[in-house]
């Protein structure tokens, strides 16, 4: 007798729908898979067996046949035992055929019956055509984060059986909420000082222009990355449900029956290899750092740590904004449109913070420089260097004025006033037809970003002198296009704002000690 029961497999962060073909028939007694089963496959063999067995029910003593269509797609893990485990009772007569008709199986199983929770559990329901998807108890909130499909669940093998056979009910999860959890947040008022470096991340939010920030330890790097996140307008449902989908497949905790709409915040260490970095493996492909930080941040603190290899892999998905990995097996397209933010000490001792501060010599400062290849430091649009903020500003109170006896004030803008200009000027990109700025077209720069007579002149000049690539030249209209949105001119490019742009575009990394960059760029804006 032969049954089919409807089930999935992951590839890469995609769902495949899988359909679980059983034929018994006699002979003498075996169990084979076929289909391009990797090895957790292979050894459902042994799982499904005991757990039919510690389940009440009889094993069939016969020839047992398993085959995963479409037979040319390989899959993996263990989430195929229990399709697997029911069609085999259905191909023996000790279920109803009509049993698993228009209902979906996911889920590994314990030698005692028990379901245990598999990975990409969003990814695999999104894929299968059914009205029910029957999945482990610790999935299910995850799995009824897919709208159109009816969830249920059981504990363990034997609930599942007496559901079937309508002897019990099913375990229904709570309808998922779109309302992210609370959690701490992170104000950008928190910062003292660097007015250079709250212009940054404040642009970097507005127009996706990826961030390099260098300066000593102590000067407020990683605080600005870290509530960089914050300015972000908040996900929209389809792009919230590609994110859980990614971070599903990557075995990432998502929060318990929500659909969270903040963008993602990811920040590995330097240690991490390329293929944790962007993606790949063996058998089954998983995503990187680069498509878990998919429409959010992905911080790189330490940049100069990280392994050339490493860093140079993210050159190609950072202009395509996708990740493609290719295998003698498979290939695989993983979503990366990510803003990457990175952050690094100007020299090897870190103390680079005025004339005499530094013990490194020259060639010393250079090969630390080297390690970030020209190819990738062309890929930011913004880099600035930040110095430790003054002793002034670092003593601000927590109302933005001063300790008694300083003579300075400085209110420091909230994360939720800044994130106001943020949304106004996406609003702005987005009447022209782009997601941010930096997804300009180059030929499209002339109708988005056309240029005032004095804006063109100063771009002429820093043509001439060899200070900017005709790439470079698109990246700083881009970004002066940003500033002006951030403004809310919608005109022309003026002068100041391709000045500010210019100013925000650095050679941070040829530094001497003691010269100061970037303030100009405040100043311009705040004029």
């Amino acid at each position: 007798m032969t049954a089919t029961v409807s089930s999935a497999t992951l590839v890469g962060v995609e769902g495949q729908p899988i359909s679980v073909e059983v034929h018994v028939s006699t002979g003498i007694p075996s169990f084979s898979i076929v289909g391009l089963p990797d090895a957790a496959c292979r050894e459902s063999r042994d799982r499904v067996r005991a757990a039919i067995l510690s389940s009440g029910m009889k094993w069939p003593q016969k020839r047992v046949t398993v085959n995963l269509a479409p037979s040319a797609v390989r899959k993996g893990g263990a989430g195929l035992d229990l399709p697997i485990a029911l069609a085999v009772l259905i191909a023996d007569a000790q279920l109803p055929a009509q049993a698993a008709d228009d209902v979906g199986f996911i889920g590994e199983l314990g030698l005692d019956g028990s379901l245990r929770r598999v990975p990409g559990v969003l990814a695999l329901a999104h894929a299968m055509s059914v009205s029910c998807l029957v999945v482990p108890p610790d999935c299910a909130s995850e799995a009824a984060l897919n709208p159109g499909v009816a969830v249920k669940s059981g504990g363990n093998l034997s609930a599942i059986l007496a559901c079937l056979r309508g002897r019990k009910s099913w375990e229904v999860p709570k309808p998922p909420s779109q309302e992210s959890p609370p959690g701490r947040c992170l104000d950008l008022s928190d910062v003292r000082g660097q007015p250079l470096g709250r212009l940054a991340v404040e642009v970097a939010a507005a127009g996706g222009h990826h961030l390099l920030m260098v300066g000593p330890p102590g000067a407020g790097k990683t605080m600005l990355a870290e509530r960089l996140v914050g300015l972000l307008p908040p996900l929209d449902i389809c792009d919230a449900l590609e994110v859980a989908r990614i971070h599903s497949a990557a075995s990432l905790d998502l929060p318990a029956g929500t659909l969270g709409v903040r963008p993602p915040f990811r920040a590995p260490h330097h240690s991490a290899s390329a293929v944790s970095m962007v993606g790949g493996g063996g058998t089954q492909m998983r995503p990187g750092e680069l498509s878990c930080a998919h429409h959010g941040v992905l911080f790189l603190d330490e940049l100069a740590e990280f392994s050339a290899v490493v860093l140079d892999t993210l050159r190609q998905p950072l202009e395509e904004r996708q990740v493609r990995v290719s295998r003698a097996r498979a290939s695989v397209v993983f979503p990366a449109d990510v803003l990457l933010v990175a952050a690094m000490n100007p020299c090897p001792c870190g103390t680079n913070n005025g004339p005499g501060s530094c013990s490194c010599s020259d060639s010393a400062r250079q090969r630390y420089a080297s390690r970030v290849s020209g190819p990738l430091l062309d890929r930011f649009d913004l880099r600035v260097r930040l110095d430790r903020p003054l002793v002034s500003e670092l003593l601000q109170d927590s109302d933005g004025g001063t300790i008694p006896g300083d003579c300075t004030s400085n209110r420091n803008e909230s994360t939720e006033m800044v994130a106001a200009r943020v949304l106004g000027a996406r609003a702005m990109s987005s009447d022209r037809g782009y997601p941010t700025n930096s997804a300009i077209p180059s030929n499209c720069l002339e109708d988005a970003a056309p240029l005032s007579t004095g804006a063109s002149r100063l771009l002429e000049v820093r043509l001439r002198q060899g200070a900017l690539s005709a790439r470079g030249l698109h990246r700083v209209r881009r970004v002066s296009r940003t500033i002006a949105d951030l403004s809310g001119w919608s005109g022309a490019l003026r002068e100041e704002d391709v000045y500010s742009a210019l100013a925000l575009r650095s050679n941070v990394l040829s530094r001497s000690p003691g010269v100061s960059y970037g303030a100009e760029a405040v100043g311009a804006r705040n004029g």
